[in-house]
């Protein structure tokens, strides 16, 4: 599965669908319907974007977004992110404050539930509970420059007003 195999299938989740819950439940649909291979590959190019999202900037706007963020949120919310489909997705990674684009003040921005389809897929599909492991090394620590909680709704004003946080 390349890059864009795995983008169309996030995109035809969402497409039908219009919860959290329910793109995950067609996306388990969708893998079951590839080999185990290619299910292990979906899983790898998720993580990879989870991975290339774990940046300091896109955890202060889902800061904002959700008035604070503990470290499974910001997960979540980098879950929603891919979720959204490739062009939001690489927009907010060009510019953080496109994150919350989609965001709704006072509901929350995340989706667990997208964590898990490619392991619910792979079990359904060959009966073993356990995929195959990527050997890739995740970081410590968010990428970027590390913020202030008392000082965050002045890197974004604009989302900060907009999600009514702090002082701004």
């Amino acid at each position: 599965m390349d890059t864009s195999a795995f983008w169309h299938l996030i995109e035809k989740s969402r497409d039908e669908s219009s919860r959290c819950e329910e793109q995950a439940e067609r996306l388990v649909e969708l893998l079951r319907n590839l080999n185990p291979e290619d299910i292990v590959e979906f899983k790898k190019h998720f993580s990879k974007c989870l991975d290339d999202s774990y940046r300091w900037d896109l955890w202060a706007v889902a800061y904002i977004v959700h008035g604070g963020c503990s470290d499974d949120s910001f997960e979540y919310f980098r879950c929603w992110l891919i979720g959204q489909g490739r062009r939001y997705f690489e927009a907010a990674q060009a510019s953080p404050e496109r994150a919350a684009d989609n965001a709704v003040p006072g509901e929350y921005a995340q989706c667990e539930d997208l964590l898990y389809v490619a392991n619910r897929a792979y079990e359904a599909v060959t009966g073993k509970e356990d995929m195959p492991r990527s050997k890739r090394s995740r970081a410590a620590e968010p990428a970027g420059v590390e913020w202030d909680e008392d000082k965050v709704e002045k890197l974004f004003p604009q989302l900060a007003k907009r999600f009514e946080y702090g002082d701004v």
